[in-house]
This record gives C-alpha cells, sequence and structure tokens, in this order.
C-alpha cells in the first residue's frame, strides 16, 4: 500500500496535480511566482541556518564531482584519496552530500577523521545524505547551496561530472575571474578527461578573445591526490593560513 501511494503521488508531481502542504507547481523554479514575499523569509532562514551551521569548518576544501560515479570507478578512489589526504592536513572537506563522487570525497574524510560536511539539495526524488556526512545540512534551494559551497572553502577540487558539475565549475570560474571572490586554487582532477574541453576553450573562447590568456591560469590539472594536496597546504603555507 505504502509503495502504491509513493508511486501516485510521484504520478501527481509528475502530472502537477496539488497534493496537501504542497506547491501546485512541480517545478520548485517556478515557487517564486507563488507567494513570493512569503517565500523571501523561508530564503533569509535557510541562508542563517546554514552560515549557523558551517561557520567554524574552516579552513575547508568544496569538492566537485558526478553523482553517478560508482565505487569501483578509478574517479572515485581519487576523490577518496584526495579528501583523505586533506583532511590528515586539518582541511574540512564540503561536498554536495549525496552519492558518486560526493561520496566518495566524504567517506575520504570521514575515513581521515575529519569533519565531513554535506550540504544536501532536497529534490522530488528525495535524495537522502550519503552515510559519510558527519556534518549534514539541508537546502532548499540551489543558489543558497551553492553559496555555501564556496564561502568558507578554501579551494576547489573538480572530478568529471555532466551538467550540474560544469554549473558549478563555471561558477567559480567566473566569480574569480571578475574579482567577486579572492583566487583561491580550483583544481580538476584527471588530465585525460578534462582535456578536450581546455582545447575547446582554447580554440573557441580565447581564439575569439572572449577570455584573456591569463584566465587559464586561474585553474590547474592533476592526475594525481599527491598534486592536489601539494597545490592546496603549499598555496595556503605561502598564505600562512595553515
Amino acid at each position: 500500500m505504502a509503495a502504491r501511494n509513493k508511486k501516485k503521488q510521484m504520478t501527481n508531481r509528475r502530472r502537477g496535480f496539488r497534493e496537501p502542504g504542497r506547491s501546485s507547481n512541480p517545478y520548485i523554479a517556478n515557487e517564486f511566482k507563488e507567494q513570493d514575499t512569503w517565500r523571501m523569509f523561508k530564503i533569509m532562514s535557510e541562508f542563517v541556518e546554514g552560515f549557523e551551521a558551517l561557520r567554524d569548518i574552516r579552513p575547508a576544501v568544496t569538492v566537485f564531482g558526478s553523482a553517478r560515479t560508482q565505487e569501483n570507478d578509478k574517479d572515485y578512489q581519487l576523490a577518496r584519496q584526495i579528501a583523505a589526504s586533506l583532511s590528515k592536513k586539518g582541511f574540512s572537506v564540503i561536498t554536495g552530500g549525496g552519492p558518486g563522487i560526493m561520496q566518495a570525497a566524504n567517506q575520504g574524510a570521514h575515513e581521515a577523521g575529519g569533519r565531513s560536511v554535506g550540504c544536501n539539495i532536497e529534490l522530488p526524488f528525495e535524495q537522502k545524505s550519503n552515510p559519510y556526512v558527519n556534518l549534514p545540512v539541508d537546502f532548499h534551494y540551489f543558489f543558497i547551496r551553492k553559496v555555501m559551497f564556496l564561502r568558507y572553502t578554501s579551494a576547489v577540487v573538480v572530478l568529471p561530472g555532466g551538467f550540474g558539475t560544469m554549473d558549478e565549475l563555471f561558477e567559480v570560474l567566473t566569480l574569480v575571474q571578475t574579482h567577486k571572490i579572492d583566487p583561491f586554487p580550483i583544481i580538476l582532477v584527471d588530465r585525460e578527461f578534462w582535456q578536450g574541453g581546455l582545447d575547446w576553450i582554447k580554440k573557441s573562447l580565447m581564439g575569439k578573445k572572449y577570455i584573456d590568456p591569463d584566465d587559464l591560469k586561474i585553474f590547474q590539472l592533476v592526475d594525481t591526490p599527491e598534486e592536489a594536496t601539494k597545490i592546496i597546504t603549499q598555496y595556503y603555507k605561502y598564505k600562512k593560513v595553515l
């Protein structure tokens, strides 16, 4: 019976039928068309809750990557090893709290005895935090969650992923490029995966002068956990953060 009711609820959501206590709009972004004034109070409270939960986690490193990566994938093990190495150096590890690369990084931090932060997003299919998160923070709005990813971080490590990963990567590149945030290490892991995109950036973006040659210095490519850890720790040793 429970399974049947759940299936019915999911069907109703896809068709846009209203359920008790839910918005009549099946698309979360469109909720701003409904009760906009009251929505602002929820947004403010979510910001406050996020700031309160994460204010003491510095120094920290945010890890992005695909939610679809399996545990037997080399990228999963890379994320796990990088997170463990950084945790041993005193960094908290921040992820989106879900499966795949997020779980791998949280697992590495947890196994190393470090702080493993999961900024989980509420989705229609009810994503839950992975079991390796020891500091969970739940968000309803994507844009607030993205603020929290960067508000307290000291570096960003990006492993292979899809549209969501590309969105997170290009947002942080833009924020550094436009001097909206202080520059910090942005590390892309797995040169083979990123090389095609880098070639396109050089040919299509830099070739047409949409970006400057110096913009390519905003990020670095690595293949090993040792390289990633060295870049981050050396940068912050120089900056006298650690």
